[in-house]
């Protein structure tokens, strides 16, 4: 795990604190696609309304 952020970190350009820019930008925008498209489409997916307990 640490190699492979080691080596994303030391191809982004510029000093540490453009690195550190550019990597909350590219995470914001990772989270952002998986809710805006990937939990939605694997929604339908998920058992989480597949309930047995009756509700008496």
């Amino acid at each position: 795990m640490d190699v492979m952020y080691g080596w994303i970190w030391r191809h982004l350009p510029g000093n540490v604190w453009i690195r550190a820019i550019i990597s909350l930008v590219l995470v914001l925008g990772t989270v952002y696609a998986l809710f805006q498209y990937v939990f939605p489409w694997a929604e339908p997916l998920l058992p989480f309304n597949d309930v047995t307990v009756d509700g008496q």
